[in-house]
């Protein structure tokens, strides 16, 4: 079995910025520098048939290269609790656009489509207790790193009791 999720491999100088300002938030896990991507759609634990017919439907995508920076620094809450800090990307429109089509190839090999709305973002950290004070980190957020996004990557998760491993197992270049 594998658990796969579709994304955007960061380039390096773009996660040693962000690495470079990781810390000083109390209850915070810090993703790694190898974690740090940005999720197109995740598509989950699926058999070895259905992993190949993903990469097959991935390999047809027909999307041209574009420019992103890194943005405004935010927070994902569940029951009022903090569950996750991350780092918005701007402009949305063409990575949304680049999500809705990987949704759409998916779904021609039998993935249900994503229900959730879509916010493209990398995630920083996460939280199993409580957060400590954020309103200082959010405030100075990052300064902004440019970069482009000129591939869409399939990676492999593996969970392991230090957090999760991710694997990129197949690459595909978008038009320059």
């Amino acid at each position: 079995m594998h658990r796969l999720f579709v994304g955007i491999d960061l380039p390096h100088m773009v996660k040693d910025a962000l690495v470079a300002r990781m810390g000083g938030v109390l209850g915070a896990r810090w993703q790694s520098e190898d974690q740090l991507h940005l999720t197109l759609r995740f598509v989950g634990t699926v058999d070895t048939h259905t992993a190949n017919a993903v990469a097959e439907a991935l390999a047809t995508i027909r999307a041209r290269a574009f420019d992103l920076s890194t943005a405004r620094t935010g927070i994902f809450e569940r029951k009022a609790r903090i569950e996750t800090l991350w780092v918005g990307v701007e402009p949305q429109e063409p990575v949304k656009a680049l999500h809705n089509k990987v949704d759409r190839a998916l779904q021609l090999v039998g993935i249900a489509p994503e229900t959730r709305s879509y916010l493209p973002h990398i995630t920083l950290a996460r939280f199993s207790g409580t957060a400590g004070p954020l309103d200082a980190f959010l405030r100075e957020g990052f300064p902004p790193v440019s970069f482009t996004v000129d591939a869409i990557s399939l990676f492999e998760s593996r969970l392991t009791t230090e957090g999760a491993d991710y694997t990129v197992v197949a690459c595909w270049p978008l038009i320059a």
